[in-house]
């Protein structure tokens, strides 16, 4: 039986080889080949070769084996195809290869190296044939060299760094086994060029490994890199406690921001590839482990909880000293030097071009600016008797609702003789009943938290799908992190950028409960009818605080979901409640001295909704676009001068078909009839400053027209914030008032904790204003406990400094307590 099998054998070989179907002339020769010779032969459709080979594979040591090939004939008509059969896997290949590129661009490779695959084996030791089966259905000879040798290092050890070459048709991969006590590594590729672009690739232990252009990105984890990539790897992803690191060059360099290569003249036209060849140095490190994670969170938590232990130190001292101020003020043998040094009361000197004598009713065309807006044109309010100036507040509310106050014809006319008055004292200015008042305040504080909601759960959703898809399709390029100091926890992958927000949101609570403290305060000493909560120091008005806060919390969570997976899509996450906080501290800062006629929430609201709307547009179309930068330019220009117009007239002017009149008006009586300087100088000198920076601003962006328009218009909010805190400073000053310790203290700190946030801030690891790749070169290794990168740090230092920055709105006019109102100036 046996027998009958082999001749059986025997006649199907010979069939097969010798019948007419398979060409008489068709001849497959076999040949035992030796590992590091190259074999130069021809190959035509009429003869085959198989050349096999045999190695050891051991169970606890992996060789890797490589096939290297080489067409010597230049002008084949047929590629010549290599097949390497092995024991779990096959390998296949043509030579000449060809790859595409972008827009079907082709380019062919004469030389292609291809490392095999080597599936685990169970024996200590096994002995495995494999076979590299050579062919073609050329007629004429095609020459090639053929040469199969053993991967030095390819198994990649720990801390130790290896160079090698890769070409787009020889890529390279190796192997790498979780040493026992490591469940997470980080594997870093570096190179000298920055071209030609390549792909860097985290793959399982299995066959095939996908290993070039085409296919590379098939499964694993991968990124684009230029001279940087960095892909941290988990044990828990990978059963095998191993993992393959691939590393392809790409066929062209625009996915790296590279230039892009001419269209082919003809749609199948082989395009020459140049030379693509690439040195690069992988090295595999051991992450940090659980130890560090526990640190970094305790800090995190550390230093922010010790600012509410600041704090409540703080207030038991400033509880203290009230209580002893109390006591002074009970005891009848006190002095009146005493007492007054007890107040803390400081002479309020009127400005120094003019006394509070001039308060009356001087007036000039700009002045009666509003009354001209009127139907019949005449300056009816000037007839009227001053006596409705003197009458008593409580006649003049006589009405609860705000909006009846504001339609009474003679209360409108009582406005235009209080606001165009020269100086204005802080009392002309609070002469609306305070409950209304504090309703209108508070809603800032609920219509923010509203929009928090509907806001912050379609982010949270859409962030999580982000890191679902990153998980699921291992596309690193999608997001914008710092690799190298990128820690992940679960299934998030960068959880030290998200914990370093959580200062926005503690300090945004610690803010809110300093705000309620005070609140509950100042309804105290109402309810005691003291006469420095009713008729004293600025009014209390604690809505827009309460906004503050709570946009200062919802800037952490916000900023935390960007940097789940930041990328410019989502960039507007991060700078959304940034504009909200920087117009909140504007509105709070006009608010101070004019609450009559300070912006309502509903209006506030909308303004800072359009500059949203212009950072969604430029984001998307500002790029480049030079009609948008000139559209944009003139609205800002015209809002810039809509504004100062506003807050010079103090509101009493309008918007309608005689502003053109009026303008002429004006310019005629004030500049042709009579050379007269403007009645309101400070705020002529604020304004015209405020000008001179926001035309700056506009014509810096329609010049260079910057990428990153979001920062570009967060930038103009905090220019103008700036400029109007240094002006309220400096006529604070100027007006004979003071800056108590606590607010001065609170004023230094802030700024030299800015100065430090900013330097950190300007380090820029990463910037979605380019490719992935790009970006990455950006990237730098931790700095704080190994745990906390330099963007880490500015998210420390800005909620800081923002927390600062709102204890200075809140504490800088703590001076003026016991000075009466009509003794405050307005500026």
């Amino acid at each position: 039986m046996l027998e009958f099998c082999c001749v059986s054998g025997w006649l199907v070989l010979m069939l097969v080889c010798w019948s007419p179907a398979a060409s008489g002339t068709n001849v497959v020769i076999q040949r035992d080949a030796q590992f590091d010779m190259t074999y130069d032969d021809t190959v035509t459709s009429d003869n085959q070769t198989i050349y096999s080979y045999n190695h050891t594979v051991s169970r606890n040591k992996t060789e890797g084996v490589r096939v290297s090939v080489e067409l010597l004939s230049e002008s084949a008509v047929s590629p010549v195809l290599f097949v390497v059969r092995q024991k779990q896997a096959v390998l296949s290949f043509q030579v000449p290869l060809i790859l595409r590129g972008l827009y079907q661009r082709k380019y062919q490779y004469t030389q292609v190296g291809r490392t095999l695959c080597q599936p685990p084996t169970k024996a200590v030791a096994e002995t495995q044939f494999f076979y590299v089966d050579v062919s073609t259905l050329s007629s004429a000879g095609i020459h090639y060299q053929l040469r199969v040798s053993r991967v030095d290092s390819f198994t990649l050890q720990t801390d130790k760094k290896f160079s090698f070459n890769a070409t787009p048709s020889q890529p390279q991969f190796f192997k790498y086994v979780f040493p026992d006590g490591v469940d997470t590594v980080i594997v870093k590729v570096n190179s000298q060029k920055n071209f030609p672009c390549s792909v860097m690739s985290i793959q399982d232990i299995q066959c095939p490994v996908y290993d070039l252009d085409n296919n590379v990105a098939f499964i694993g984890m991968y990124q684009t890199m230029t001279t940087t990539a960095a892909i941290t790897v988990q044990r828990k992803d990978f059963p095998s406690n191993s993992f393959y690191v691939v590393v392809v060059v790409k066929t062209e360099d625009e996915a790296c921001g590279g230039p892009l290569r001419f269209y082919p003249l003809l749609p199948d036209e082989l395009l020459d590839a140049g030379n693509r060849s690439k040195t690069l140095d992988v090295i595999v490190s051991p992450a940090i482990n659980s130890e560090v994670y526990v640190m970094g969170m305790l800090f995190c938590l550390g230093i922010f909880l010790s600012f509410y232990l600041l704090t409540f130190l703080v207030a038991c001292v400033e509880n203290k000293r009230m209580n002893r101020k109390r006591e002074g003020l009970l005891n009848p043998d006190a002095s009146p030097a005493e007492t007054a040094s007890l107040l803390g009361k400081a002479p309020v000197s009127p400005y120094e071009y003019g006394s509070f004598a001039d308060n009356g009713s001087t007036l000039s065309s700009e002045a009666v600016t509003d009354s001209l807006a009127s139907a019949d044109g005449n300056y009816g309010y000037m007839d009227r008797s001053l006596e409705s100036v003197a009458r008593s507040r409580q006649e003049s509310l006589s009405s609860v609702e705000e909006d009846d106050y504001d339609t009474l014809a003679d209360i409108d006319s009582d406005k235009n003789i209080v606001r165009t008055k020269k100086f204005l004292c802080v009392s002309d200015l609070a002469r609306k009943d305070k409950r209304i008042l504090s309703k209108k305040y508070q809603i800032y504080f609920w219509n923010i938290a509203t929009i928090a909601v509907f806001y912050a759960l379609p982010v949270i959703q859409l962030v999580i799908t982000y890191q679902t898809v990153v998980n699921v399709t291992g596309n690193q390029d999608i997001c914008y992190y710092n690799f190298l100091c990128a820690h992940p926890l679960g299934a998030l992958s960068s959880f030290n950028n998200i914990l370093s927000n959580l200062g926005y949101v503690m300090l945004g609570l610690l803010f809110l409960l300093i705000v309620l403290q005070r609140d509950i305060l100042h309804n105290r000493a109402l309810e005691r009818n003291e006469s420095t909560a009713l008729e004293c120091g600025i009014p209390k008005h604690f809505g827009l605080y309460y906004a503050m806060g709570t946009a200062l919390m919802m800037e952490g969570l916000l900023s935390a979901c960007y940097h789940v997976c930041p990328n410019y899509t989502n960039f507007q996450f991060d700078t959304s409640f940034m504009y909200m906080i920087a117009g909140l501290c504007m509105l709070k800062l006009y608010q101070k001295r004019h609450p009559d006629i300070n912006a309502s929430a509903y209006s506030a609201y909308a303004c800072l909704a359009a500059v949203i709307f212009f950072s969604v547009l430029g984001v998307v179309f500002g790029k480049g676009n030079t009609a948008f930068w000139i559209v944009f330019s003139v609205i800002h220009i015209l809002a810039t001068m809509l504004l100062s117009t506003q807050l010079y007239y103090m509101g009493r002017w309008r918007l309608d078909s005689g502003i053109l009149r009026r303008i002429l008006y004006v310019i005629y009586t004030d500049c042709i009839r009579q050379c007269s300087g403007p009645m309101y100088i400070d705020r002529m000198v604020l304004l015209v400053m405020g000008n001179i920076v926001n035309w700056s601003l506009a014509s810096y962006g329609l010049i260079k027209r910057p990428n990153d328009f979001a920062s570009y218009l967060l930038a103009i909010a905090i220019c103008n914030l700036l400029l109007y805190f240094a002006f309220y400073i400096i006529m604070k000053l100027r007006s004979g008032e003071r800056i108590q310790c606590l607010a001065l203290v609170c004023i230094l700190f802030t700024a030299v904790v800015w100065g430090f946030a900013l330097f950190f801030f300007f380090q820029g690891l990463s910037t979605w204003q380019k490719t992935p790749a790009e970006s990455r070169e950006h990237n730098r290794e931790c700095i704080l406990l190994s745990f906390f990168d330099d963007h880490d740090i500015w998210h420390f230092l800005s909620s800081i400094a923002m927390f600062g920055s709102f204890l200075v709105l809140l504490t800088m006019d703590d001076d003026l307590d016991t000075v009466q109102r009509d003794k405050i100036y307005v500026f």
